[in-house]
């Protein structure tokens, strides 16, 4: 696997977000792991996050999505 500055950068908020190694964030990480951004959204729609958290993990995610195209993966 690749690291890719924006899936560390995600999964490094993601951490800090949610301290707590549930199930969830677990499942989150292997998503992330897995270069599955839409995993990833579908799993972090369940979260309550603030308007401010929710618009920056979008743009994380977003951010991602454009560096997995540029890669063609």
């Amino acid at each position: 696997m690749t690291t890719r500055s924006n899936t560390v950068g995600l999964q490094r908020w993601l951490r800090r977000q949610l301290r707590q190694p549930t199930p969830m964030r677990e499942h989150l990480e292997a998503a992330v792991a897995n270069d599955d951004p839409a995993e990833a959204r579908r799993l972090l729609a369940t979260f309550a996050f603030s308007d401010e958290q929710r618009h920056h993990v979008e743009r994380l995610i977003d951010a991602w999505e454009e560096e997995l195209r540029r890669e063609g993966v």
